[in-house]
């Protein structure tokens, strides 16, 4: 028999599931996955296309060939190990791929054993997709660090107003050439300014509603990465299932 819960407990949820975002620990495994993001999308990113270009240039030297299957098994690594990043930071079960699922093909030193490895890389779906993984991460954490910064930088400026305006540097909302402005403006004219405490301490408000509201982002972005790479290294049909 299903239960059916009163619309007052439903409300309590989703207000305790909204405040209570900040003693998750979810919520900070997001975040380190999220910060980890650009650096390790660009590090992919540099990496991949120095291996592919160089390899490519070399091929008619018969040295690009190794080169490039080198840089596809890094490929695979690369996407291994951000298959373990979903599964400890996000609690996703994202699989390996399958080069670095299949232990038949190594082991062995001889050329039989190197060409059955090199098939596998080769041929595997997964060593492909992975590929494209690397692209899709350097644009994620692109977008993870510009959404990141943007937010905290918004958050920090509003929690920060009572501090500015104790220490006699009012916060100002102004006009910008792109935009609104919401920070310590030093130059153009201010559309108005928090230079009491209570103004400030209504934009503190503000700022925590803002901060709750980033750090949901926060988990909504690192959970959309997940899936991401899920949806590309699971090609048997997988569904990047939470554990």
């Amino acid at each position: 028999m299903t239960e059916t819960r009163s619309p007052e407990r439903s409300i309590t949820d989703s207000l305790r599931g909204f405040f209570g975002v900040p003693f998750r620990g979810q919520t900070y495994r997001s975040l380190a996955y999220l910060l980890l993001a650009f650096p390790l999308g660009l590090a992919y990113f540099v990496a991949v296309t120095v291996g592919i270009t160089t390899g490519v240039g070399l091929l008619v030297t018969l040295v690009g060939l190794p080169i490039l299957l080198v840089t596809l098994y890094g490929v695979t690594i690369i996407a291994g190990f951000e298959a373990s990043l979903a599964r400890y930071l996000l609690g996703m079960d994202v699989p390996a791929p399958e080069p670095l699922r299949r232990t038949d093909d190594r082991g062995g030193t001889d050329l039989e054993s190197l060409l059955a490895w090199s098939r596998t890389v080769v041929t595997a779906p997964t060593t492909w997709t992975a590929l494209l993984l690397v692209g899709v991460k350097f644009l994620f954490g692109m977008m993870a660090f510009v959404v990141l910064t943007t937010a905290a930088t918004i958050s920090l400026a509003l929690l920060a107003a009572p501090v500015a305006v104790l220490t006699d540097v009012p916060l100002q909302v102004g006009s910008a050439a792109d935009g609104i402005t919401v920070g310590i403006l030093t130059s153009g004219d201010p559309v108005w300014v928090a230079d009491t405490l209570p103004e400030a301490a209504g934009l503190a408000v503000v700022g925590v509603f803002a901060t709750l509201v980033t750090l949901h982002l926060v988990n909504g972005l690192a959970k959309f990465g997940g899936l991401s790479t899920a949806a590309l290294l699971d090609v048997d049909g997988g569904n990047g299932r939470t554990v």
